[in-house]
């Protein structure tokens, strides 16, 4: 008899129930077979299983280098210094979380999950990487001028991050690109601190404000460059340098005809977000000629659009922007920087593709030398000055240094219940109604025939029509839930049962991934942990929004599912088990400005690691827990101490004559650290966490490694007591 036969046979009661038999029922007609097994996990076999498979499996060399690796424990490593990192200098992630998460009195941060851990040798070694491609290329191409780059601080506001730039590009006359009064306020503030040659950019609509604020900043001595998005800014520009007595230096935006076809090509060509027309361009020319300011016009400035997918595409808009430059030059225009905006992609999956908006087909180096060779060949042909390039790459400076990590706790798989006894199927069969015993008759005959693609469609019939009966009312729910199991056991013995699980994580997509979301935009997610082992699973990730949209169900590599391994613990659920920590990489542009508070889940805890010669490679220099519960009521103009007050008032109130008001005093201590604590779950392994407030960091000066507590012994002190409002609201 074919095995499905046996599956039919061997239908699930539900878990807990209980048929009631009568032994005066006719025997099933598969009362002597034997019901099937079925595996729903089977257990992996790691003993051909390596880490380097699992780096081949999730592409992670392709993506990941050369700052990411699997190591010998199946940990993911990062290579803070690139290529350049020796053995001893590789940070374990999972180390990183251990000392994060980890309680005070076991020497961790008592930090909670979700974590982002900032990796300022990273971005060093990027902005390192930029240059030197282009100090290549302007070698290998005879080029007669220098790169100067300025990072677009949109891409990564947050204050280390801008101040790290500053200090790393300061050999490099490396700049800061604003496109805001906000963003213009903290470049300014920063580069004060950096080359007085780097290049302050100002690009972005300006209003009088903005254009008094730009021109300021020349007067400060910083070398501030303002670039037209609009025609009329011009007036704008001339009349307040004029009352402030500062000579201004101006730029304009272009649009080009050149278009960048993909998803992020759509500020780009001639009907772009920014930029003026060569008619446009023609008219500012000729107005700052009138003023006796044409000496100001310095800078030509043009964005094909982000992720530009080949050197092909960027040698052709470079080719066209450098013919404009060499005709303001021919107009009398005192030009001097080409800035060729952004634009320089990341490689999101690691198949180096030019067709695609997460992939681009080009090195570091390639794309270096396509501009330099570009500019080259057009101003050679002109007879004009090699100008100074610069570039506006700030997804390319940023993302391989923050690194999210999050856990799985819990995933979701169907259960296998125990088979039903011959009798207790027969009791199920005749509670049926005619129509559905007659569905489930011609399900059983078709298993013994073994046409499964029949009893697929059998099975289907016989549950929607019991679906339909138990909202008539006619059938009970213990009746469904045996149609149910009955259903998957015939999905699952013919192969067509879906075996995705979803692993539930703790984390706000909207928060932390919002380009997911929000354009499809896909990162690589990686266990950080157990890639010794085989990942017996796939899965996809569900948060903890109350949004359908709060998942991830697309992967690098077209796939929509990812591997993952079985999680340690009760019923496959992780509470009381190991934890299984997820990262998400390459995310350290855009994410952190662009998430909301969907569901009020604020921002991950944050934690700075660089590397250091102490025993397990690297020192936590600062320290920062994510917002907390106060925090993002606040967000919403709600005030959480008045809040607490009425809690506590109302617990007072109706905890009166209970334990000599003992009761209602812990009723406001819990309600004190609720409000104290991040909205993310804690898990059972954590539950001793003291709460901190978002005041409460870790800080340590990283010029001075030998007082900086790595991992092993602890980190740096609190800045400060930490608040507890049952007293101080008391």
């Amino acid at each position: 008899m074919p095995a499905l036969a046996c599956c039919v046979d061997a239908a699930v009661a539900p878990p807990g129930h209980h048929f009631a038999g009568d032994s005066s029922l006719p025997a099933s007609p598969f009362s002597g077979v034997p019901p099937a097994t079925i595996t729903t996990a089977p257990a992996a076999d790691n003993s051909h299983w390596s880490p380097s498979l699992s780096s081949d499996l999730y592409r992670i060399d392709a993506w990941g280098g050369p700052y990411f690796t699997v190591n010998s424990s199946g940990n993911v490593a990062v290579r803070p210094h690139g290529r350049a990192t020796l053995p001893h200098q590789e940070i374990d992630l999972l180390k990183i979380v251990k000392k994060v998460s980890d309680p005070k009195p076991d020497c961790g941060l008592g930090l909670q999950l979700p974590l982002i851990v900032r990796l300022p040798d990273v971005l060093k070694n990027r902005l390192e990487s930029l240059q030197g491609a282009f100090d290549l290329a302007i070698r290998s191409h005879d080029y007669g001028s220098h790169y100067q780059g300025v990072y677009p601080v949109k891409c990564n506001q947050d204050r280390f991050v801008v101040e790290d730039i500053v200090k790393f590009g300061s050999p490099f006359r490396f700049g800061l690109e604003a496109g805001s009064k906000p963003e213009l306020l903290l470049a300014m503030s920063c580069l004060c601190k950096g080359n007085p040659d780097a290049l302050l950019i100002c690009n972005g609509f300006k209003d009088l404000e903005y254009i008094s604020l730009a021109l300021f900043a020349r007067k400060l001595a910083l070398n501030t460059m303002i670039v037209l998005e609009q025609e009329e800014e011009l007036d704008l520009v001339v009349d307040l340098s004029q009352k402030l007595g500062v000579r201004p230096v101006i730029g304009v935006r272009a649009k080009l005809k050149t278009k960048h076809s993909g998803h992020f090509g759509s500020t780009s060509g001639e009907k772009g977000k920014f930029g003026l027309t060569t008619t446009q361009i023609l008219r500012v020319v000729k107005k700052l000629d009138k003023l006796g300011m044409l000496d100001c016009f310095q800078l030509l400035h043009f964005h094909i659009g982000s992720q530009i997918p080949s050197t092909d595409l960027l040698a052709d808009g470079v080719s066209e922007a450098a013919q404009i430059y060499c005709e303001l030059v021919r107009l009398g225009a005192h030009m001097n920087v080409l800035d060729i905006g952004g634009g320089l992609g990341i490689d999101y999956d690691g198949s180096k593709s030019s067709n695609s908006d997460i992939s681009v087909s080009y090195s570091l180096e390639e794309y270096a030398s396509a501009v330099v060779q570009a500019v080259r060949n057009v101003c050679e042909r002109r007879s004009v000055k090699h100008p100074v390039i610069c570039s506006e790459s700030g997804r390319a400076l940023v993302s391989h240094h923050s690194v999210l990590i999050f856990e799985a706790v819990s995933s979701s798989a169907c259960d296998d219940a125990p088979p039903m006894s011959a009798y207790e199927l027969q009791y199920f069969i005749e509670g049926l109604t005619e129509e559905a015993r007659a569905d489930y008759l011609n399900l059983s005959a078709a298993a013994i025939r073994g046409e499964y693609e029949a009893c697929l469609t059998y099975a289907d019939v016989l549950k929607q029509r019991c679906v339909e009966q138990f909202k008539e009312g006619s059938v009970g729910i213990e009746q469904l839930a045996t149609v149910d199991g009955l259903c998957d056991m015939v999905s699952k013995a013919i192969g067509a049962f879906d075996p995705v699980r979803t692993y539930h994580v703790n984390l706000s997509i909207f928060t932390s991934i919002p380009d997911f979301w929000a354009i499809g935009q896909m990162f690589p997610i990686v266990p950080i942990h157990r890639l010794d082992q085989r990942p017996a699973m796939r899965g996809v990730l569900s948060d903890l929004t109350c949004d359908s949209d709060g998942k991830i169900d697309k992967f690098i590599g077209g796939e929509s599912s990812l591997p993952l391994h079985e999680l340690e613990g009760n019923s496959g659920n992780n509470g009381g088990g190991r934890k299984y920590y997820l990262g998400m990489f390459l995310g350290g542009a855009y994410q952190e400005a662009l998430g909301g508070v969907h569901n009020l889940f604020g921002g991950p805890s944050i934690v700075r690691v660089s590397q250091s010669d102490g025993p397990h490679s690297f020192a936590v220099t600062r320290a920062v827990p994510g917002p907390s519960c106060g925090d993002v009521l606040r967000v919403m103009q709600h005030e959480p101490e008045l809040m607490f007050e009425t809690l506590k008032h109302r617990a007072e109130e109706c905890g009166q004559g209970d334990d000599g008001g003992m009761a209602s005093a812990a009723v406001a201590t819990s309600l004190a650290g609720s409000f104290h604590n991040m909205p993310y779950l804690v898990t059972a392994s954590s539950c001793s966490m003291s709460a901190m407030n978002n005041h409460g960091f870790y800080y340590c000066s990283e010029d001075d490694y030998d007082d900086v507590v790595s991992d092993s012994t602890g980190t740096a002190a609190s800045a400060g007591e930490e608040e507890q409002w049952s007293y101080c609201c008391a």
